[in-house]
């Protein structure tokens, strides 16, 4: 793979645009060797192939000669095509290139290529200094949180109740290390003992109450060793002030956040209640407390993982952009330039590598028990693996729902089960046993729909998993979900294949109501699948999918997140599958499955009153989900997009009272509300949820950052959109198709399902884009711990 793909791969895809631009470094090189091969031709002969170094004189294989240069060797600088240097404006720091060679043939070109590699050098370096600002001040916020977790834990696990002399203990711990201290020291190099007392030291601080007054009483003991000679080592007393525990005084300002939101913390934010609670020493806090800062600490270390990973690929870069520049040009700037960018902050700080060392250090001690290789590999989650049993099966039970598939329209007309003979079988069949099924349908194309997205978002890199907060390591990949959707819909269609078997073949035609008890089979078997507690079957995704679940359902009452709203729209695409669901309740509660009737069930008071609030639920809780952010936010916004959904509530259920009275006066005032959501709704979909229709962008009705290199994929998706948003035309309008109302019931479900999937694509690029134009690629996670001074701060 060559290095511009690789550096591209690597990125941090919410940081792309504070990375090196390598391939347009690479463009102004290019053009400056178009350059030199137009007006400089080579001279040596197109059949020469061999290299003039391979005819000089063997240098030898160890090279020692080489070992010492004399300055006099060094070359001169005149010599040097460029010369770096360090300018400040305007308060802040940067870096300059001068050219020295301007007059020479094409000296334009490289004029602008170094002018241009500083502006990206400058922009590197000015974001890394910045972001380890940042991550420094997390660093003194999570000190704080530790010394608050140390004397909690302190207080939990040493009671009042119980007597416990703390200076004899620390006395006689401090004597062991002395002690063992000096009998190693005698065997110990002194650069190595030196290491090992700065090792020590960073550990004592840990437990320390302020690391700064220990700092300096080393740096001063360090100046002293630096000053005198090298003596025998001799026992030292031990310095308690070094490991003693933190203060339980810190407790005495410290109050712990309600960061679990729950309904109650809900109703209690709106009652203004304080959303600080005083301590209350337990395990059970101690334990949450735990669970909290571990989660800090592994996205602490995260963060400063990609930070060293974007300070070593640019300076990679930097390195390959100049060896290119040395071939073509025959120069020798490399070394120079380099070497600027390795005195740089970019190339020569190391306060994230020190910094990772003891959050390393701090987590295994604290969070994993001391078991270094249960904590890293939390700290350092391994790649998840592609399995070629997944890509097997899937490819399976593609197979399975393909050849089912066939098998199912050879049955039928082999059993000429379409002709006018069997009108009254098959009219029964589509009322009764097609919802049930149907029901499956609608949940396979979503899942399919659901993969295509995931594959079109690792194609053009957007950060899905970290979008929708999944747990790194665990997200499904489309590979997955259609191993899910094509397993389910080959079990459905196995269902089916054994219902018509079972009714058409005179042998077990006589067993009708086990035959209608088969779907009914394959929910129960789903939801215990989806609900099961073991950790088979992605389990923490089925967890994810259940809360985000239960979010939804009650929506005002907790914090409206990107997955929960997210998921509730992708209920609002899957009103039919509800309507199937209150149909199963309503077929097998009833009895009807018996006689296989739906007369009793669908002609009853209490059906069709469910059949409005089965159809408007998802939109309900869509509304409520926009009226919480209203609440917090203040944006109204919100409040606009709460009115579209209020807005297609009243045309679903105009649709729904059309189609149950069939009334000339329902059918008009159903379309004219139909007519304005569905504007509605779509003008909101272009505007604010793909960021489209922007006549000032640079890519004109677009947006300025694009995907998708080819935009009439958008302008296509838009026209497609508008044309699947008003499929329910055909519910108002009554076309006359030659097929059965639950047929042109299932395909306008379909393509909304289908809109549904364009509609993911679109959302969640444009969202991405946002993270992006606000280096956005880290979660914040909620600090079990208050101090007093933060509330000041914030009155």
């Amino acid at each position: 793979m060559k290095f511009g793909k690789e550096f591209a791969s690597q990125m941090v895809p919410e940081w792309q645009e504070a990375y090196m631009n390598y391939d347009f470094l690479k463009t102004l090189l290019k053009e400056l060797q178009r350059f030199k091969h137009r007006t400089k031709p080579p001279a040596t002969p197109g059949g020469l192939k061999r290299k003039l170094t391979l005819y000089r004189a063997f240098s030898g294989l160890t090279q020692r000669q080489h070992n010492q240069i004399s300055p006099s060797s060094s070359p001169d600088i005149e010599s040097q095509p460029i010369f770096v240097n360090s300018v400040s404006r305007n308060g802040s720091h940067s870096y300059e290139t001068t050219f020295l060679m301007s007059s020479d043939e094409g000296g334009e070109y490289e004029l602008v290529y170094f002018r241009r590699l500083d502006d990206e050098f400058n922009k590197v370096d000015k974001f890394y200094r910045a972001k380890v600002q940042e991550v420094m001040k997390e660093a003194d916020v999570l000190n704080k949180q530790m010394d608050a977790l140390i004397a909690f834990r302190i207080k939990v696990e040493n009671p009042p109740g119980i007597n416990f002399d703390r200076s004899v203990e620390m006395t006689r711990l401090a004597s062991d290390i002395a002690a063992s201290a000096a009998a190693l020291s005698a065997a110990t190099p002194s650069g190595a003992r030196s290491a090992s007392r700065k090792a020590v030291h960073l550990e004592a601080i840990e437990e320390s109450t302020h690391g700064q007054a220990d700092d300096d009483d080393d740096n001063d003991d360090d100046e002293k060793e630096r000053k005198t000679p090298i003596q025998e080592a001799k026992p030292q007393k031990p310095k308690i002030k070094g490991i003693k525990p933190a203060p339980l005084e810190v407790l005495k300002r410290v109050k712990m956040n309600n960061t679990l939101e729950t309904p109650r913390s809900t109703i209690k934010g709106v009652l203004k209640f304080p959303n600080h609670a005083d301590l209350s020493f337990s395990r059970e806090n101690l334990r949450k407390v735990e669970e909290q800062l571990k989660r800090a600490f592994v996205e602490f270390y995260q963060k400063l993982r990609l930070l060293k990973s974007y300070s070593f690929l640019n300076t990679l870069a930097f390195s390959k952009i100049m060896k290119k520049y040395d071939k073509i040009t025959s120069r020798s700037a490399s070394k120079s330039y380099m070497r600027m960018v390795d005195n740089s902050y970019l190339g020569s700080s190391d306060e994230v590598t020190k910094l990772m060392e003891r959050v390393e250090a701090t987590f295994i001690k604290h969070f994993s028990n001391a078991n270094r290789t249960k904590g890293m590999n939390i700290l350092r989650p391994k790649a998840k693996r592609e399995r070629h049993r997944i890509t097997f099966s899937t490819g399976f039970f593609a197979g399975c729902l393909a050849s089912l598939f066939l098998a199912l329209i050879m049955v039928i007309r082999a059993r000429k089960f379409m002709d006018k003979a069997h009108d009254q079988e098959r009219t029964k069949y589509m009322a009764t046993m097609f919802p049930l099924y149907s029901l499956f349908g609608f949940v396979v194309l979503h899942m399919v729909m659901y993969a295509i997205n995931i594959f079109y978002w690792r194609k053009y890199r957007v950060n899905y998993a970290f979008i929708f907060g999944f747990k790194p390591g665990t997200e499904l990949g489309y590979r997955e979900l259609l191993l899910l959707g094509f397993g389910l819909g080959a079990l459905a269609l196995a269902s089916v294949h054994s219902n018509l078997d079972m009714e058409l073949d005179p042998k077990t035609k006589d067993y009708e109501a086990f035959t209608e008890l088969l779907p009914l089979l394959l929910v129960v078997s789903v939801l215990i699948i989806l609900f099961l507690p073991f950790n088979i079957l992605y389990r923490s995704s089925r967890f994810f999918l259940l809360t985000c679940l239960f979010h939804s359902i009650c929506a005002p009452l907790y914090k409206v997140t990107l997955p929960d709203f997210f998921l509730a729209d992708q209920l609002t695409s899957q009103v039919q599958a509800f309507r199937s669901l209150e149909f199963y309740l309503c077929y097998y509660g009833w009895g009807d499955f018996k006689h296989r009737e739906t007369n009793n069930c669908q002609d009853s008071g209490v059906y069709k009153t469910f059949y409005f609030i089965v159809a408007v639920l998802p939109y309900v809780a869509r509304l409520l989900q926009c009226l919480r952010r209203l609440f917090e936010e203040k944006d109204p916004i919100q409040g606009w997009n709460g009115l579209k959904y209020f807005l297609t509530i009243a045309a679903v259920c105009l649709r729904t009272a059309y189609s149950l009275n069939k009334g000339i006066g329902w059918r008009i005032i159903a379309w004219i509300i139909s007519a304005i959501a569905a504007i509605f709704c779509t003008y909101w979909d272009f505007v604010y949820d793909w960021g489209l229709l922007n006549r000032h962008s640079k890519n004109r009705w677009l947006r300025d950052k694009l995907l998708v290199p080819h935009k009439k994929i958008y302008f296509g998706a838009m026209g497609l959109n508008v044309l699947l948003r008003f499929a329910w035309l055909q519910t108002v309008l009554n076309f006359k198709f030659p097929l059965h109302k639950e047929t042109l019931i299932t395909i306008v479900a379909s393509l909304e399902i289908i809109r549904r999937g364009i509609w993911n694509f679109f959302r969640l690029e444009n969202e991405h884009l946002n993270n992006v134009g606000k280096y956005r690629a880290f979660k914040s996670v909620p600090l079990p711990f208050n101090y007093d001074e933060d509330d000041d701060k914030d009155d």
